[in-house]
């Protein structure tokens, strides 16, 4: 996107598919962080659409494998709503969460919009975890570990035809998965089965995040529309502490600087999920700080000294 463009903030404040408590702080502790600021600085007009309203955290215990599915739908529902309508104005729909189960509504939104263009879609998912549990599957019943399941089409209906029409929202060959290093075993299985392209940190530590970025990109021309969808914890938690459910072993700053500069000079990204902050855990917003600066990276920031095509940032 060019520097005309416009980026709307949509706050998501619910944790209502975690299973720690906190990520409902997440889009104002961005918005403190200075996430306006920053994208102005890089010549993006921005509105602050504020945040959603749904229905509260019941915390109660999953039923039938799934925990507080009713305001999962509630809030999903919100949010597809609310990002359809930003893609329709031809602005950047930019997702302050929240969980990661927010990430059903918003990408079916991105699904339908891209339908409705007759444009392609690429979706990267930067995560620790696959995502990709069913209620069948899942330890917990907790929803934020479902939604790469429901967007493929494996959950209930009330979800996995949000964005309308007798399809899923997402074919698997659409997706790719970086960083993910924790996976339940029947979800691994799942992965398999559905043929995900995943580049897991195994794969990053022998053939480098520069080869997986390539890879995960490849194909995406000006036809494409390239949504991000990232949740904190695909960073190392010594970088990264304020998520609910930190695994060691993720990428370093520079690896995932590496990464929003590739997707910025791709010159694709469309739509952006900013997933499971989660201010009760961390050390005087250092992760949102982080948060917002991979979001100037991803605009655009640049730590090359040499000019690139188009660009002497």
């Amino acid at each position: 996107m060019d520097s005309s463009s416009t980026v709307s903030l949509i706050g998501a404040p619910t944790d209502i598919g975690a299973s720690v408590r906190g990520a409902s702080m997440g889009p104002e502790a961005m918005r403190v962080a200075g996430l306006q600021a920053a994208l102005e600085q890089r010549g993006l007009r921005v509105l602050d659409q504020g945040n959603l309203a749904g229905p509260a955290n019941p915390d109660q215990p999953a039923q039938g494998g799934y925990r507080h599915l009713g305001q999962v739908i509630a809030w999903n529902r919100r949010l597809h709503e609310a990002v359809l309508a930003e893609l329709r104005q031809d602005r950047l729909p930019l997702l302050l969460g929240g969980d990661h189960c927010l990430a059903i509504g918003s990408i079916s939104a991105v699904a339908r919009h891209c339908r409705e263009q007759g444009r392609r879609l690429r979706v990267l998912w930067l995560d620790a975890h696959a995502d990709c549990n069913t209620n069948e599957l899942t330890p917990s019943g907790n929803l934020h570990g479902m939604p790469v399941a429901c967007l493929c089409g494996l959950g209930p209906a009330e979800l996995t035809r949000l964005g309308g029409g007798d399809a899923p929202a997402l074919q698997p060959q659409q997706l790719r998965q970086l960083g993910i290093r924790s996976v339940d075993p029947g979800e691994k299985r799942l992965v398999h089965e559905l043929g995900l392209e995943v580049y897991d940190m195994r794969y990053i530590d022998e053939h480098g995040m520069r080869h997986a970025m390539q890879q995960a990109l490849l194909g995406v021309d000006a036809d494409t529309h390239l949504h991000l969808s990232l949740d904190l914890d695909f960073l190392d938690p010594e970088i990264a502490p304020g998520v609910g459910t930190p695994v060691r072993g993720g990428p370093s700053y520079r690896e995932a600087q590496l990464c929003m500069e590739m997707i910025a000079d791709s010159g694709r990204l469309s739509s952006l999920d900013l997933m499971e902050l989660n201010p009760a855990l961390d050390e005087r917003n250092r992760s949102a700080r982080l948060a917002v600066d991979l979001v100037e990276s991803l605009f655009g920031k640049s730590t090359l000294m040499r000019p690139r095509s188009g660009s002497t940032d």
